[in-house]
């Protein structure tokens, strides 16, 4: 375990990284980096009190952090250790928040060499909304944080990242494989994604929608408003979990379509049925 005080560089301060910036400054007693291309956000995100300092460049926090939190798209994370491995400390806990992991998690592990122990994660919290201005540390409230199981993870370190969960908020902590967090997310997240977007983008537009939608709509379509660059990233490395997925989909909705063309509404009850069951073991 590492000593009580150590200090944290956070990497991408935008929504994400400024959400952990305002959960971690509720408790943690070291001090807390981030590093960003933009100067003016992190001037602001010092101003606030959100970090101690603020850098455009990684050598100085870097080795000066026991913990860094990479906030950033999978591919960018990849090369931001690359870059600056040389820099991390050589018991140094690494850790990120992307949104698949299986084609990342050997690369990193192949830069880092055991230099560094690399926990990854997946925060499942956000906003639909981007940048800092829209941060805020009651999004980890009650969420669920999944932890990639590792055979070459140091204990502690997890325990380490498990307990900072526990402190941010978050409900439910659960550990899987990188396999197996693909295959799920791909149902739990990127599905819904796909099918809040292809929802929006199917209306025929002939009325005037927004006087008609109700929760129903308003429910659904909240993640139509999507980070374009970041989610077609997530789909195209995660294609063939998703695209199983939306076949699993495309047929049961199929299945409602025949009951639709046959008058059968004993088809259309069961799936009702089935679905509320389902539902309701949330």
């Amino acid at each position: 375990m590492i000593e009580d005080g150590f200090n944290i560089t956070i990497v991408g301060f935008g929504l994400m990284g400024a959400s952990y910036a305002m959960a971690l400054k509720k408790f943690h007693k070291g001090k807390i980096y981030a590093i960003d291309i933009d100067e003016t956000t992190l001037l602001k995100a010092k101003n606030r009190g959100l970090i101690d300092e603020g850098f455009t460049s990684a050598k100085e926090p870097l080795k000066d952090s026991k913990l860094i939190i990479i906030c950033l798209y999978p591919k960018l994370l990849v090369k931001f250790i690359e870059e600056n491995k040389e820099y991390f400390q050589n018991d140094a806990i690494i850790t990120d928040i992307a949104g698949v992991k299986c084609d990342y998690i050997e690369k990193i592990d192949n830069i880092l060499k055991g230099k560094a122990d690399f926990v990854s994660t997946h925060p499942m919290a956000g906003r639909e909304k981007q940048g800092m201005d829209y941060a805020d540390a009651d999004i980890f409230k009650n969420a669920n944080f999944i932890i990639i199981k590792k055979e070459n993870n140091k204990k502690e370190n997890v325990e380490l990242i498990e307990n900072l969960a526990k402190n941010m908020g978050f409900l439910r902590i659960t550990k899987v494989t990188a396999k197996e967090h693909d295959n799920i997310i791909a149902f739990t997240s990127q599905l819904t994604h796909a099918i809040a977007v292809s929802l929006v983008n199917s209306d025929d537009e002939k009325f005037n929608t927004k006087l008609f939608i109700g929760d129903s709509y308003r429910d659904l379509t909240r993640i139509a408003k999507i980070n374009g660059e970041l989610w077609s990233e997530l789909f195209l490395e995660n294609k063939e979990n998703l695209i199983y997925r939306i076949d699993n989909f495309i047929d049961r909705l199929e299945n409602i379509k025949k009951g639709l063309l046959n008058d059968d509404k004993e088809i259309l009850i069961k799936e009702f049925k089935e679905s509320s069951d389902r539902r309701d073991k949330f």
